[in-house]
């Protein structure tokens, strides 16, 4: 997949912001954010993950036009955190920071939970290490 590129005139020249740029910056910004568990990317970024590679990606998609953008993040809460707050403290972030990096208007910043994650127990948390650790050895 090609991403499109953005050019923002200047003085001296051309400054081009790719859409993967844009993503990553979303992206990270929301996972900044109290209470997000994980971003939710689906099939592609599990993908991703298990062949060893982190999608700075995951759980965003971009629309980006020539002055603005628009933001959807797919994310799975923490257990006990408020959603409205958590989303809201995303939309912040994310909008504030793609606007100071970039120079991009930001238009939406649409947020979609996924799920909620549930803290693990002790005992949760020991078996499912033994069971990677066997995994590994065979």
């Amino acid at each position: 997949m090609e991403s499109e590129a953005r050019m923002l005139p200047s003085e001296l020249g051309v400054v081009k912001i790719a859409d993967e740029v844009v993503s990553i910056i979303a992206g990270m910004a929301a996972n900044e954010v109290e209470g997000v568990a994980s971003m939710s990317g689906g099939i592609a970024g599990g993908i991703a993950e298990v062949l060893g590679r982190k999608n700075l990606t995951k759980g965003v998609k971009v629309e980006v036009g020539t002055e603005e953008a628009k933001v959807d993040i797919f994310i799975v809460v923490d257990y006990g955190h408020r959603i409205p707050d958590v989303a809201w403290n995303i939309q912040e972030k994310v909008k504030n920071t793609l606007e100071e990096m970039t120079g991009l208007r930001v238009a939406h910043v649409n947020i979609h939970v996924q799920g909620v994650q549930f803290p693990q127990s002790e005992e949760a948390e020991e078996e499912e290490t033994e069971a990677e650790e066997t995994e590994k050895a065979e």
